[in-house]
């Protein structure tokens, strides 16, 4: 079973706002929760469930799948981080630097890359970066030197 990290702060688990920005950025700070979305039969408002820890959110998203027949559906955890920095990709192949804190929904292997350290983004756009640049993200690379 994979091991992610768990929520930075367990008291503020389910404070946040149900509102989040969908992937992207290509890095991350913080997970500040694990959600599982629910899916009512009748059509009704979809919902979540949050939990500190990845096991744990699997674990309930299981447990619902198996005896709450009023949901239609039941998706796996999704990780709510806190990015301070990221790499907006505006367009194919063009990247830009943003330093503006936001809110996104990730699935959890995307939390394999590492945290983003003072030198991710700005090795990611040098110049001199290797020719796959996703390799620094990934932390499997460092930019030329």
């Amino acid at each position: 079973m994979p091991n992610y990290p768990d929520a930075i702060d367990p008291s503020k688990i389910g404070d946040y706002p149900a509102s989040a920005g969908a992937g992207g950025g290509y890095v991350w700070d913080e997970v500040l929760e694990y959600r599982v979305w629910c899916h009512p039969k009748d059509g009704g408002d979809d919902f979540f469930y949050a939990y500190s820890s990845y096991d744990e959110a699997r674990l309930a998203a299981d447990s619902l799948r198996s005896t709450d027949e009023s949901l239609a559906e039941v998706e796996s955890p999704l990780a709510l981080i806190l990015q301070r920095e990221h790499i907006d990709e505006p367009e194919t192949g063009v990247y830009v630097h943003v330093v503006e804190e936001r809110l996104a929904e990730w699935p959890p292997e995307f939390l394999f890359r590492p945290k983003r350290t003072p030198h991710t983004i700005p090795d990611f756009l040098a110049p001199d970066a290797p020719p796959n640049r996703l390799d620094i993200i990934r932390g499997l690379a460092t930019k030329k030197t």
